[in-house]
């Protein structure tokens, strides 16, 4: 029985070959963005992975329907499998934003599915890092969102020279058309040629533009000039009094390709052009109200970092520690007659915290001993019993060779963990 096409299975490492993913650099990874986000006072939300239909086709049309898992339920409820977290945030605002304080910060770490053609860097499933701040529309609410996601790249090990946040404008260019002799009913059609713009050839987005009655050279000159508009140099300049500046610049060839963003977008690249987008988001003042049918209108920015294309830069660029299963002790119980000490001594240690492990059946001492430096372990401990019926303990430092012998209450102390 094989997996379906377009998901992964996750090994712990050592990977037994190379058409499977590592559970270990998933939770790497996961643990640099819980620890970022922190830093930066967001706050762990989630929602459930499956959700009704509607609220997917309610913000992208029913266009979106052939990009979802989708299917009728038991209850006859038309429901999808998440293809994105944004429209479940709204949803989980928009009920009860009362409760919470404003502005509200909060992150998630979803597994998102889509059913589309597989290619380098996108699956039918992933795991993506959400970041969204709700309730402020001052752009130091943009600038921070940028600065976290700039930090969580840096947590990873990437650098200046690894990628650049490429920062653009809905607002500029809503200016821009609304300039334009076009017809305003088909901006939508327009944003949509702009997003496809370094994907598509001249010519096809030529004759696009000219059926809208603009032209490529135009559209070109605008993107050359990159001329900020007070929103985008507010948060160059936030982003410059952290000393993240040469993280940034104003690029007009991303416009984010969803109807719903309102303002300031955003995307991460790789500077070196071997890989898809890193990362994108940017300003989305009205979903919560779209979302709520108007109950409730409340700001927003968000971004999402998924997990698929920032792990096949990391590795290619060897930024990944050594991620080996390791131990804090490993109990050789080389004499049977002992083991229920051993038991007792082995739990009290997991209950402070330690890693222990040890053999489940009797093994003989030098299998026991290469189990445990299989394992890692920064220490083995060997229960030894006196003449007098006590209890000692023998710790030896796999490192440094170095063995000590004290009472089983002694133990913990001793094991000089970091």
């Amino acid at each position: 029985m094989e997996r379906l096409p377009g998901f992964r299975d996750f090994y712990p490492e050592p990977l037994p070959h190379s058409d499977v993913w590592s559970a270990d650099v998933r939770n790497y990874l996961f643990d640099k963005w819980r620890n970022t986000a922190r830093a930066f006072g967001f706050r762990e939300y989630d929602g459930p992975p499956l959700e009704p239909l509607d609220l997917y086709t309610l913000k992208s049309g029913e266009e979106i329907v052939g990009q979802l898992y989708n299917f009728i339920d038991k209850g006859n409820r038309a429901v999808a499998l998440r293809p994105e977290m944004t429209p479940t945030l709204a949803r989980l605002v928009g009920a009860h934003e009362r409760h919470y304080k404003k502005p509200v910060k909060w992150f998630s770490i979803p597994q998102l599915f889509r059913y589309e053609r597989q290619q380098k860097g996108r699956l039918r499933e992933h795991f993506q890092f959400n970041a969204d701040l709700l309730g402020e529309t001052d752009p130091a609410a943009d600038a921070e969102l940028i600065a976290l996601l700039i930090s969580l790249l840096q947590a990873c090990g990437l650098t200046p020279s690894d990628f650049v946040i490429r920062l653009s404008s809905r607002n500029a260019w809503h200016d821009y058309f609304a300039r334009s002799s076009a017809d305003p009913a088909r901006e939508y059609e327009f944003y949509q040629v702009i997003d496809k713009l370094e994907r598509a050839t001249p010519d096809e987005s030529e004759a696009k533009l000219a059926a809208l009655g603009l032209s490529l050279d135009a559209v070109r000159h605008f993107i050359e000039a990159g001329q900020p508009t007070p929103e985008l140099s507010t948060i160059i300049q936030d982003l410059s009094a952290r000393g993240l500046a040469e993280f940034v610049k104003i690029d007009y060839n991303v416009i984010r390709g969803l109807a719903y963003y309102t303002g300031p977008v955003f995307e991460a690249f790789d500077r070196q052009g071997q890989f898809r987008a890193i990362a994108g988001g940017g300003r989305y003042d009205h979903l919560v109200g779209l979302i709520t049918g108007g109950k409730v209108q409340l700001p927003a920015a968000g971004f999402g970092l998924g997990d698929v294309v920032l792990t096949e830069i990391i590795t290619q660029r060897r930024l990944l520690p050594k991620l080996e299963a390791r131990l804090d002790a490993f109990c050789l119980i080389e004499d049977e007659s002992i083991r229920r000490d051993s038991l007792r001594l082995i739990h009290e240690l997991r209950q402070a915290g330690c890693a222990v492990d040890f053999p489940l059946a009797p093994l003989k001492s030098d299998k026991q001993f290469k189990r445990a430096l299989d394992s890692h372990a920064a220490y083995t401990l060997r229960l030894e019993r006196s003449t007098h019926g006590e209890i000692s303990v023998r710790i030896k430092n796999l490192r440094t060779r170095e063995e000590n012998v004290a009472s089983p209450a002694e133990v913990l102390p001793l094991l000089r963990l970091p």
